[in-house]
């Protein structure tokens, strides 16, 4: 991919971090796997150590994990927390969302299972880790943009929803910081558009004011990943980051055809793979 003069600050090369650089390995909602080695299981009522935790932000530090993928909700009373699901089911068994809940009550739910993190505190306690934050509810779009607007240097906000996504950006600009992006569902729908109608102009539109496009290598029958649009993304200076892959020979595979980072549950593999 050509150098660009506008390189965010987010895929800006560490001196002396080689997880700054491309290929970059996202560690997805934390390292569930190795959790176990933060959380004191022998703790009475302790449970697995569960994704998007301090135990699992921490575990997947340790490993060597320089980007950290998580997802953020509003509680009840308004607090940014880490958290994907908008119930607690999958995770705990509870059947209530997040929405429904004080910070207060579910920081005492998570506490056995790795420890809740709001979107601050979790800026606070991995000052060296650079996030990628993916905005999963509307109410959580301009208070996640004030709070990462002090960060934005190391942060990249997402969504699904490009219009999630635009509202927490405004927020972050309006209080001083502009974080890195990736589009959403509509914008590569727009992209994947554009590049089948082979048309540079219109790549170039779609293309414009992102530094990353984080997509799967397929969307059911639809596929995401190609040559033609690794070419153009690579023209605009947008690094592709491929999600969730867990196989270190597919993680081979696909930065040896120009992929630019991986999203992945196993950090720890794919930095003995692709370090």
């Amino acid at each position: 991919m050509p150098p660009r003069s506008d390189l965010h600050p987010y895929l800006a090369a560490i001196p002396g971090r080689e997880a700054s650089r491309p290929p970059r390995v996202l560690a997805h909602r934390g390292l569930v796997a190795a959790a176990a080695a933060v959380v004191d299981a022998a703790a009475a009522g302790a449970a697995p150590a569960a994704e998007n935790t301090r135990a699992a932000f921490a575990a997947a530090e340790t490993a060597g994990a320089l980007y950290l993928e998580s997802d953020c909700r509003v509680t009840a009373d308004g607090e940014v927390v880490l958290f994907h699901d908008a119930e607690l089911r999958r995770v705990t068994g509870d059947p209530r969302r997040v929405a429904e809940l004080s910070l207060r009550e579910l920081s005492d739910i998570m506490a056995g299972r790795g420890g809740l993190l709001t979107l601050e505190q979790a800026l606070d306690e991995f000052p060296h880790a650079r996030f990628n934050i993916d905005v999963k509810a509307a109410e959580a779009a301009d208070p996640a943009g004030r709070i990462v607007a002090p960060h934005a240097h190391r942060v990249l906000l997402t969504s699904f929803s490009d219009d999630y996504r635009l509202r927490a950006l405004r927020s972050a600009g309006a209080a001083g910081g502009l974080p890195a992006t990736s589009p959403g569902q509509r914008g590569i729908a727009g992209l994947l558009a554009a590049v089948a109608s082979r048309s540079r102009r219109l790549e170039g539109r779609a293309l414009a004011g992102l530094d990353a496009l984080q997509i799967p290598e397929r969307q059911g029958p639809i596929r995401v990943l190609g040559p033609r649009l690794l070419d153009a993304a690579h023209r605009a200076g947008v690094e592709v980051h491929v999600w969730t892959v867990n196989d270190p020979q597919r993680m081979l595979q696909l930065v040896s055809g120009g992929v630019d980072g991986v999203v992945t549950d196993r950090a720890d593999l794919a930095l003995a793979a692709l370090g």
